[in-house]
């Protein structure tokens, strides 16, 4: 048993994280994450379990991270509220009792074109507008009231008048009803989390996120227009697709910027079309890596720490991706040979 306190403990872990992502020497090589749905099954839960029982979730994780003792932690972040999913109909995911028969199984994206290739100039225009009007109800079945909605910027001087035209019809009204129920399920849900953050930081263990992010260019392939099409459309209209990721970015850094100010100020991101299985190098020079990394600058320039989740095989593009600053991102690779990565990287990123 140790004989520090907590709050040494909690510091130490901490400044033992930080010297690691800024490429000093720390006083031993920190455990870092993320685990995933291992905690569930150290503990015997199901995914299925965890997504449905907040209480049982925080419960596993404590085991974990009672066990173990990691240097930073997650928490029950991962398990996502299938109760709310539920309510809400996100029609984009499959999940334990929804879609997929395993009950330990980790949910699955439904990946779709929920922006047709006519729409660009739409989203591009008014990309709020867009998502409310048109990408909600396509993904969710309790939003689709919100296709009759005037967009909000025609609400100026006497717009407002319009308002009786879509919030008094059954559709919209059923829409509200839904989404409440919905939220008020994602409350408890949220409440959970911060409950869960609350007894691990009193256990002496940093929370290893501060924000969640996704490339600009798997902002626009994952979220809008599906795998196929964002692949179709770097060679069938590159122009438009410029023009979405030059936006995406900015949203990019909006969804990043959650992390200001945070203890551990990172920022995971979270890689998913950039392998060479989706894009040659010169397609990933001109559509993938330019818009990423400056999002990347702009994230580090508000003191943010961005964690590049490279998911798959990334042996093959490390040389594409080291023009970084040094001590500022920390590279998360996998089915990578360590000392290419090492060669490559060592002296740039954690």
């Amino acid at each position: 048993m140790s004989e520090k306190s907590i709050e040494q403990l909690y510091k130490e872990r901490e400044t033992r994280v930080l010297a690691a992502a800024r490429c000093e020497q720390p006083d031993r090589i920190p455990v870092f994450g993320p685990y995933q749905k291992y905690p569930y099954q150290f503990a015997g839960v199901t995914f299925k379990q965890a997504m449905n029982d907040y209480s049982l979730a925080r419960e596993a994780c404590h085991k974990f991270l009672d066990y173990f003792q990691p240097d930073t932690d997650f928490g029950p972040i991962f398990a996502y509220p299938a109760k709310a999913m539920e309510l809400l109909g996100w029609k984009a995911f499959k999940w334990p009792g929804r879609g997929l028969d395993n009950d330990d199984a980790m949910y699955q994206y439904v990946d779709g074109e929920y922006m047709t290739a006519d729409e660009y100039d739409d989203f591009l225009y008014d990309p709020s507008g867009f998502m409310l009007s048109k990408w909600a109800p396509r993904q969710f079945t309790s939003m689709e009231g919100f296709a009759q909605t005037i967009p909000w910027r025609r609400f100026m001087w006497s717009g407002w008048m319009n308002l009786n035209f879509f919030w008094s019809t059954p559709e919209f009204q059923e829409t509200l009803r839904a989404v409440t129920a919905g939220a008020e399920e994602t409350g408890k849900w949220w409440a959970s989390q911060f409950q869960y953050w609350g007894e691990a930081k009193e256990k002496g263990f940093p929370m290893a996120f501060a924000a969640w992010d996704w490339p600009p260019f798997d902002i626009i392939g994952d979220t809008l227009r599906g795998t196929r099409n964002i692949l179709a459309d770097m060679r069938r209209r590159p122009s438009k697709l410029h023009d979405a990721l030059e936006l995406a970015t900015k949203i990019f850094v909006e969804y990043g910027s959650g992390a200001v100010g945070a203890p551990l100020p990172f920022t995971w991101v979270w890689i998913h079309k950039s392998t060479r299985e989706f894009m040659s190098d010169a397609q990933f020079n001109e559509f993938y890596w330019p818009y990423l990394r400056k999002g990347l600058i702009e994230l580090i320039d508000k003191g943010i720490i961005p964690v590049i989740y490279w998911e798959a095989d990334w042996e093959s593009r490390i040389e594409h991706v080291v023009d970084i600053p040094f001590g500022k991102i920390i590279y998360h690779l996998s089915a990578t040979n360590f000392e290419r990565a090492w060669d490559a990287l060592g002296v740039k990123s954690a």
